[in-house]
């Protein structure tokens, strides 16, 4: 039999007998190793212990202490649990896939009757009988014709269909998790055992089309979640409970900022108290960037498809894009538009105009762009996701020899923003070319080398976010943690080779001969519509004071107050805050839980004794206490507190 050679993490090397197995490998160096082991890395892919290896490779034998492959496998195993205990409750239901996502998973199944609140408990029940009988997993890798003849055999028509998209040549893996039968590429533990009973909670269910076709019958998507601990669990639950709490769309409506209806799906109607958070955060963007050295433009929100056909945006991104069809006067045929998707080959139209000099570069174009993009209905998710939207989009032409500088100079910008609006710091990923990408490899190479050594350049380490890119250029995304650890990408930075080539971008060097400019797409907010519904969440409502829509309310205690109300609401407006005057005949508590509720920041109470006294009694939100202060010390200590952090 031949050998292979297998080499482990430490750099030593073992000849084993070809296919061999990581569970063999585990077993050869250790009894307690093969009976911690739950999978393996082999030459960097995730590896079953069951499957053979049929050549030399780098090695390295996973546990439950590596943190990734292990909840790989226990969210892996649990969605084939979960579709084993439903068919066991259930046996008419029809089984489709079940992939791990994002801190859990999720299965789609096709069942006439809708799966309540109370199945979910019933399936719990059943997977943790499952998993307690601690019953083996096995694999096997089957030909096309005997995976087709027994789903065929057992009715499972998704199933089928899936073996059919299986491409030729490739395994057709099948798993057992003890009698229950699924196809799945793994990999999987070695029993139903291995997965922490108690460290899992299936969370709601949700309608889903079959591999997203929305011309398919609707399926059932039953959601879970899962990790190594009890108590990993419930820190996760608990942050669910408090996310909840903090839903944009609830606090959107308890503040009266915005509201969505069906006559415009994904677009924003913003309310005047959303609209001045959105006013305020784009003035302070605008100040920022004239700071920064940009110059602001603004461009066509429809743009003939010849544009998107030469950018390349029609071949690859036409799916996302809203299709206006215009009747020309005199013209034989039907003109086609779009709706802008994105600034980039606008921009470059405005580049374009006039002969750029390289003593120009870099020339920083920004504009604050509304753009439409198509999104499934499903995936529409208050103004986190949306198809209409406004981004604090830029462009930096510049030469090749200042992508370094420059990228130093965006992220210290970006860094600086991030820090006035509350967020300390930020991760970088690296997102690399992706399948589906305009231009050629030779491209790509310079254009990834460039954006990699410019962010270490600039003092930044990052993690690499494969085949992520967009399609005409590497990427950076800057991602923020807010205040209740949940991750958000907003930033990107992108190096584009390929469109300033496609739309005859260039500027006369100094060797007086004309070149191509690199093209860096910028954003720091991304969208204000998703930024501001990340702030809204982060901060729980209660909005930093100088960004609040309503700072303050003067509420009357007694109507003999009124006229005193109307006064120390004068003198506040005229020190530029943003206050209102509350001389309802209610009770001051009333008035405090109202106003508590639409989240201002400080409520001023007045009665006799403020009038006579020239003072007020101040009131800040979260806090029970409140203090007596005289009105013109407050006016000038409230104005400064809502200066913006840029002015200070």
């Amino acid at each position: 039999m031949s050998q292979i050679s297998l080499t482990f993490p430490d750099g030593n090397s073992r000849d084993y007998p070809a296919g061999t197995t990581p569970a063999e490998v585990a077993e050869s160096i250790s009894k307690s190793l093969a009976k911690k082991a739950i999978s393996a890395q082999v030459n960097g892919a995730h590896w079953d212990l069951q499957w053979p290896i049929p050549g030399d490779a780098q090695i390295a034998i996973n546990t439950m202490a590596d943190d990734e492959p292990a909840l790989e496998l226990i969210r892996h195993d649990l969605a084939h649990i979960m579709a084993r205990a439903v068919q066991e409750l259930w046996p008419d239901v029809k089984v489709t896939i079940g992939p791990v996502r994002d801190k859990g998973w999720f299965y789609d199944f096709d069942r006439a009757e809708p799966f309540t609140p109370e199945d979910l408990g019933v399936i719990e029940k059943r997977m943790r009988e499952i998993i307690n009988a601690r019953e083996p997993v096995k694999t096997e890798v089957w030909d096309r014709a005997r995976a087709l003849a027994h789903y065929e055999a057992t009715n499972e028509p998704y199933k089928v269909e899936l073996v059919n998209r299986i491409p030729a040549g490739e395994d057709i893996r099948m798993y057992w998790h003890g009698g229950w039968q699924d196809l799945c590429r793994g990999p999987h533990l070695l029993h139903t055992g291995q997965v922490p009973a108690d460290a899992f909670k299936l969370t709601h269910v949700a309608g889903a089309y079959f591999l997203g076709d929305n011309t398919r019958p609707m399926l059932q998507r039953i959601y879970g979640v899962a990790f190594k601990s009890r108590q990993d669990l419930q820190a996760h639950l608990t942050m669910l409970e408090e996310a909840a709490k903090r839903d944009h769309r609830r606090l959107g409506r308890e503040m009266d900022l915005f509201h969505m209806q069906e006559e415009a799906p994904g677009q924003v109607f913003w309310h005047p108290n959303g609209w001045k958070i959105y006013t305020t955060l784009q003035d302070y963007m605008r100040r920022q960037q004239d700071r920064g050295g940009y110059v602001e433009v603004n461009t066509p929100q429809v743009v003939n498809r010849k544009l998107w056909e030469a950018s390349g945006h029609w071949e690859k991104y036409q799916e996302n894009m809203f299709i206006v069809e215009v009747e020309e006067e005199h013209a034989k045929e039907k003109t086609l538009n779009a709706l802008k998707p994105m600034n980039c080959p606008c921009h470059v139209q405005v580049f374009n105009q006039g002969l750029k000099s390289y003593r120009d570069l870099p020339l920083r174009m920004a504009e604050f762009g509304s753009c439409n993009r198509y999104e499934p209905s499903g995936a529409l998710h208050g103004i986190m996701r949306v198809r209409g939207f406004t981004q604090d989009d830029a462009h930096i032409f510049c030469t090749e020899e200042q992508i370094e500088a420059e990228t130093k100079r965006f992220i210290e910008f970006l860094s600086a923003i991030y820090t006035d609006l509350g967020f300390e710091s930020f991760k970088v990923k690296f997102s690399d070319r992706p399948d589906k990408r305009a231009g050629s490899d030779e491209v790509w190479d310079k254009a990834e080398a460039a954006l990699a050594n410019a962010t270490k350049a600039a003092g930044y380490d990052y993690a690499i976010n494969p085949g992520e890119g967009a399609f005409y250029g590497p990427k950076l995304e800057f991602v923020l943690t807010d205040a209740i650890g949940r991750d958000w990408q907003c930033g990107t930075l992108q190096v584009d080779f390929v469109l300033p080539e496609r739309l005859d971008a260039d500027y006369i060097g100094s060797d007086g001969e004309r070149h191509r400019p690199v093209m860096l797409h910028r954003a720091v907010l991304g969208s204000f519509e998703r930024f501001i519904g990340i702030l809204i969440e982060s901060h729980a409502g209660k909005l930093p004071f100088w960004l609040a829509p309503r700072q303050i309310v003067v509420a009357s205690i007694v109507s003999d107050a009124d006229d005193y109300v109307l006064e120390v609401t004068e003198l506040l407006r005229k020190a530029g805050l943003r206050a209102e005057a509350d001389t309802r005949n209610e009770k001051i508590n009333y008035k405090v839980r109202e106003h508590s509720l639409g989240k201002v920041p400080v409520i001023l109470a007045v009665g006799m004794r403020e009038v006579e006294e020239r003072t007020v009694s101040v009131r800040r939100l979260g806090e029970n206490r409140t203090e007596t202060a005289p009105i013109e010390a407050l006016v000038a200590q409230l104005a400064a507190e809502a200066t913006p952090p840029d002015q200070r």
